[in-house]
């Protein structure tokens, strides 16, 4: 019975992917922009599941064509030969059913998005400021070994070199499934260029990780903006721009604020401020739907407080921690120059397990 109930699920995927591809060619659905996306994300989130549904299939077909062949041959080099063919069809149908266990988890709604990452000093007066640069280069460095696209959407730079606040678009394909754990408050534990007598002082940057949102995710309307320009300013304060290009964008029902003033030009800076501003609602809402999230999940940068963290980088140590599943290793030059991939391997690791177990149900 419970074969027949599998047999019947492949099935219903196998159908939905041919009702997916057909629905591609539909007219009504190549003119609603939503479903079009929707319906793409859909066939090419089941491709792969489906050609390994289909390899399985074959390899089944192959094992039981082997034990009928068993039965037709008196003959022992054809029987050895038919017997190591269907050993070799049956260890092949039992990895592949490992493998679609793990295409058919539940898929998180945002991936294939791009990745807008926001990061800001915390606690630690300049210091944490220059950790935040140091996460922003980590970061931009990881994009560049994973082969994705970053860009820019703003950076203010502190007095000392750090950055107050960085907010930039990384576009990959699996940009969101990897860089999602990424949220949170990051603490660092070092001496600073600050200190003159050598003491470790304990630090923290925030990152927020949200997918970037299309128009058709979100509904804006123009009443519920209050928009604001002034003029650009630089670090310590002074005028970059001789022209109010500068906007802060003001959500008045969630009390959302955006600013943007790297552009030269208002209407630039005021799409970029635009960008953010659908993703944090996106984000929003999400969080919202979602009521079993937990408490650190919905408010990822928390206070930024030297207690709080998700992870902590200890540079007299060459340690990094993740207090989430207490992952620890020892090469923090290598994670800071964009090795993360130890790291997030283990993030993606323990939340598969978690799934596979049904702890996250």
């Amino acid at each position: 019975m419970a074969e027949q109930s599998t047999s019947d699920r492949w099935d219903a995927l196998l159908n939905e992917h041919a009702t997916m591809e057909a629905l591609l060619s539909d007219p009504d659905v190549l003119g609603d922009q939503r479903r079009l996306r929707d319906v793409s994300r859909r066939y090419k989130e089941l491709g792969p599941v489906v050609e390994c549904i289909r390899t399985i299939q074959s390899r089944q077909s192959d094992a039981q064509a082997a034990t009928d062949l068993l039965g037709l041959t008196d003959d022992a080099g054809e029987r050895e030969s038919l017997k190591d063919e269907k050993l070799a069809a049956e260890a092949d149908v039992t990895r592949l059913e490992e493998e679609l266990k793990l295409l058919l988890l539940p898929k998180d709604p945002n991936d294939g998005r791009p990745v807008i990452l926001e990061i800001r000093g915390a606690e630690g007066g300049e210091e944490a400021n220059l950790f935040a640069r140091d996460l922003y280069g980590m970061y931009v460095a990881y994009a560049a070994r994973r082969g994705w696209k970053t860009e820019t959407l703003a950076f203010d730079p502190s007095d000392l070199g750090g950055v107050n606040q960085a907010t930039f678009v990384i576009r990959g394909d699996d940009a969101w499934s990897r860089l999602k754990y990424e949220g949170g408050p990051h603490r660092v534990q070092r001496v600073p260029v600050t200190e003159s007598q050598g003491r470790i002082h304990t630090s923290s940057a925030t990152v927020m990780v949200l997918p970037e949102a299309e128009e058709v995710d979100v509904h804006i309307d123009d009443k519920d903006l209050q928009v604001d320009v002034f003029r650009s300013s630089g670090a310590g304060g002074q005028s970059v721009n001789t022209t109010d290009s500068a906007v802060r964008i003001t959500h008045i029902p969630t009390g959302i604020v955006v600013s943007m003033q790297d552009e030269r030009s208002q209407i630039q800076n005021r799409a970029r401020a635009m960008t953010v501003l659908r993703s944090r609602l996106l984000k929003a809402a999400q969080e919202e739907q979602d009521a079993k999230m937990s408490a650190e999940r919905r408010s990822q940068v928390g206070g930024g407080g030297r207690s709080e963290k998700i992870r902590t980088y200890n540079f007299k140590e060459n340690r990094l921690t993740d207090h989430r599943i207490g992952f620890t290793i020892y090469s923090l030059g290598d994670v800071l120059a964009g090795d993360l991939d130890s790291v997030i391997d283990a993030l993606a690791n323990d939340e598969r397990a978690r799934q596979l177990s049904g702890e996250d149900d």
